[in-house]
C-alpha cells in the first residue's frame, strides 16, 4: 500500500506516519514547515521518522496547486492532515485559514479525483464545527452549522466541499473531527503544552472561564490506532461515498482537571492566575463515538492522568529540564 500524508512534519501527522513506517507501508510525506510555530519542533520530528525507516519527504504547500506536480507518483490512500490549526490564531490571520483550509483542501480534492487508482481519501476535520449550541454528547448527525470560531468555520466548509467531491465524482472519502488531541511532541500553542512549560518555570498560568471549560482530551495513540484502522480498512457505504466520524476520548475533562493532571506529573504547584477568554473559545467539547466505535473498534483507553504523565516526560526530555 502506498499512501500519501499531508501535513506529516505536523504533530498528528508525525504520529501516524511513524505507526505506517511500523507497519511497512509505501508512505510519502508533504509539509510547508511553516513558521505557525518553531520549525526546529517539526524538523526534529522528521528526524525520528528518519530513525524509525524509509519514508519520501516533499517540502510542499497544499495551498499552491503547483506543489502537487512534485508528488510523481501513484497513491492508494491520501491521508490529509494538513492545515492551519488553532482557534486563536484566527483572529490575527483569517486568511491563513482561507488559504490552507479553503484552497489547501479544494487542491486536495482536486488531486484526488484524478488521482487513477486512489481507493479512499481521508481528511481531518475537527470538533470545533460544533460550536456552543450543539446537544452534549456530539453526533456526527447534529447540524453543526454554528461554528464560533473562523477555524471551526473553515473545517466545516471543508467537510462540504469533500462532500461535493463524493457526489459529483464519486470520490470515496472519510472526514475525522478529531476532539483536542494531545501527546509527545504535540504543538506548543495548545493549552497542556503552554500550562506544562509555565508550572515547570513557574510562572503565572492564565485560566480562561475560571478552568470551568471542558475539553475532550483525546491522547494522540489511540487517535492513531483508529487512523491506522481506518486506512486499512476498504471503504464500504451505499448512496454517496462520503462519511463523517467523531474520534474523541467520550470523557470531557474541565480545564482545572488538567492543570491537576500537569501537577501531578510534574510534581510542581501551579500559579493560577484568572483572565478572560478571546472570542471563538466553546465552552465544552464531547464526543459521542458510537459510530466509530461500530465501525471501527474505536475504544480510547487512555486516562488524562496517564497520557499527561506521558507528556510531561517527554516535555522534560526534549527541553532538558
Amino acid at each position: 500500500m502506498h499512501i500519501l500524508l499531508t501535513g506529516g512534519a505536523g504533530f498528528i501527522g508525525f504520529h501516524l506516519a511513524k505507526a505506517l513506517i511500523g507497519r511497512g507501508a509505501g508512505l510519502t510525506l508533504v509539509d510547508d514547515l511553516n513558521p505557525y510555530y518553531t520549525p526546529a519542533l517539526k524538523k526534529a520530528r522528521l528526524g525520528e521518522l528518519e530513525r524509525a525507516g524509509k519514508f519520501r519527504f516533499v517540502e510542499g504547500d497544499i495551498a499552491d496547486a503547483a506543489a502537487f506536480a512534485k508528488l510523481g507518483e501513484r497513491y492508494d490512500i491520501i491521508v490529509h492532515l494538513a492545515a492551519q490549526a488553532g482557534v486563536r490564531y484566527a483572529l490575527k490571520d483569517p486568511s491563513a485559514y482561507t488559504r490552507s483550509n479553503l484552497v489547501g483542501q479544494q487542491n486536495v480534492l482536486e488531486f484526488a479525483r484524478h488521482h487513477e487508482g486512489l481507493q479512499h481519501l481521508v481528511y481531518a476535520s475537527s470538533s470545533s464545527v460544533y460550536g456552543d449550541d450543539t446537544k452534549a454528547p456530539f453526533s456526527e448527525d447534529a447540524r453543526a452549522d454554528h461554528p464560533i470560531s473562523y477555524y471551526g468555520a473553515t473545517k466545516r466548509a471543508g467537510e462540504l466541499l469533500a462532500y461535493s467531491y463524493s457526489s459529483l465524482f464519486g470520490l470515496k472519502a472519510t472526514g475525522l473531527r478529531f476532539f483536542t488531541v494531545y501527546g509527545p511532541w504535540g504543538r506548543p500553542d495548545m493549552a497542556y503544552w503552554l500550562f506544562t512549560d509555565a508550572i515547570l518555570k513557574g510562572k503565572p498560568l492564565p485560566v480562561f472561564g475560571g478552568g470551568k471549560l471542558r475539553r475532550d482530551f483525546t491522547y494522540v495513540d489511540d487517535i492513531v490506532d483508529a487512523l491506522v484502522r481506518i486506512v486499512e480498512t476498504p471503504f464500504k457505504g451505499e448512496g454517496v461515498p462520503h462519511r463523517i466520524y467523531n474520534l474523541g476520548n467520550h470523557r470531557p475533562e474541565d480545564v482545572m482537571g488538567l492543570i491537576r493532571a500537569i501537577e501531578k506529573a510534574t510534581g510542581k504547584t501551579a500559579r493560577i492566575e484568572q483572565a478572560e477568554g478571546p472570542p471563538g473559545d466553546v465552552q465544552e467539547t464531547y464526543a459521542d463515538i458510537t459510530r466509530a466505535a461500530r465501525d471501527f473498534g474505536f475504544a480510547p483507553r487512555t486516562a488524562l492522568d496517564e497520557g499527561i504523565a506521558r507528556f510531561v516526560e517527554w516535555f522534560r526530555s526534549y527541553h532538558k529540564l
